[in-house]
């Protein structure tokens, strides 16, 4: 069974958009490019507390 990590690899903060490009086997660009419209859209506010709650729950990749 697949699991979600923060990437290592493939972070611009803290991986957390990386890592669930690489669980989604998409690339990453297209998923911030959707979390960056989906944030503007919202007000900012729910998605960059969901951002903020992902990083703090999601572990990090494994070496």
């Amino acid at each position: 069974m697949k699991k979600l990590y923060k990437s290592k690899k493939n972070k611009m903060v803290s991986g957390v958009l990386g890592g669930i490009s690489d669980y989604l086997n998409v690339d990453a660009t297209i998923v911030r490019i959707v979390y960056a419209t989906l944030t503007v859209l919202t007000a900012f506010f729910a998605f960059i507390f969901l951002y903020i709650i992902a990083a703090v729950i999601i572990p990090s990749e494994e070496s």
